[in-house]
């Protein structure tokens, strides 16, 4: 399997988790629980889900290069 593959498939599997509110002034937070610190906001619901993406994928990186473990998601 290619890597590229692999890191995509978890980042679907991580962001199937995710949950998003609606905040008091109309702009949107989310997060995924089970990777812990991964947070994000956004003026639309789009823009937050964009934005928690990209720390999810940050945070995956750090991850990887501190050696942390990371969660597990099944299929």
């Amino acid at each position: 399997m290619c890597p590229d593959f692999i890191l995509s498939s978890y980042i679907d599997r991580a962001m199937s988790h995710a949950t998003y509110e609606k905040l008091e002034d109309d702009s949107y937070g989310g997060r995924i629980p089970p990777c812990i610190g991964v947070v994000a906001f956004g003026k639309t619901l789009r823009e937050c889900e964009d934005e928690l993406r990209s720390t999810l994928d940050d945070w995956i990186l750090v991850g990887i290069r501190l050696r942390h473990k990371l969660p597990v998601f099944s299929r």
